[in-house]
């Protein structure tokens, strides 16, 4: 659809500027998990296709940028939560969401780099979508397994993403790779199962 002066409609504008704004944030959490926090913004802005002045109207700073990265891998973690919680069996699902969330943890390194670059406000209020959106996603889930009985019931979701948080920093720290993670990863999912008394 176009304006009579033959430009296109302004809903047409706003569909392209987000297609570009999801493009470049995508990108961006690529360049940044590979990288690091010096992953170069023009490079960013060739591989998602479009000039770097595309990026710094959707994006000022790198920060903008950093924030936009943040947003979107939080919102996917709590839509993954969503979907698992409906279509997955209890202890599969847990199971398949601490996955993500420890490679959340470990391939956006470069986003740790880059938090000092926001400011406190914009901090804070990552900080508290963090919690809104996160810890009750990781709870559904938690408790679902737990009220079916494939989960012990004295743990708290805390405690669950504590452990995830301490294998993934493992991961960066000591440099482990995939194939040494994974199995952190299962032993934590096995200690979470509701085993039975071996005195019954």
């Amino acid at each position: 659809m176009t304006s009579r002066a033959g430009n296109p409609a302004p809903r047409a504008k706003r569909a392209d500027a987000r297609h570009n704004a999801e493009r470049l944030a995508t990108v961006a959490r690529n360049a940044f998990a590979e990288h690091g926090a010096d992953a170069s913004l023009i490079d960013i802005a060739r591989r998602a296709g479009v000039s770097s002045g595309t990026l710094y109207r959707h994006f000022p700073t790198r920060a903008a940028l950093l924030a936009a990265v943040y947003r979107s891998e939080i919102e996917a973690l709590g839509n993954l939560a969503a979907e698992l919680h409906d279509s997955a069996e209890p202890l599969p699902a847990l199971a398949t969401w601490l996955r993500a969330f420890s490679e959340y943890t470990t391939t956006c390194r470069g986003l740790k780099g880059l938090v000092a670059a926001i400011d406190t406000d914009t901090q804070n209020a990552l900080t508290s979508w963090w919690y809104a959106t996160l810890l009750p996603a990781a709870t559904s889930l938690l408790e679902r397994a737990q009220r079916t009985g494939v989960v012990r019931d004295d743990v708290t979701t805390h405690q669950v993403l504590r452990l995830v948080n301490a294998v993934a920093l493992a991961h960066e720290q000591a440099g482990l790779d995939d194939d040494q993670t994974g199995p952190l990863l299962n032993l934590i999912i096995d200690g979470l199962r509701a085993h039975r008394d071996f005195a019954e």
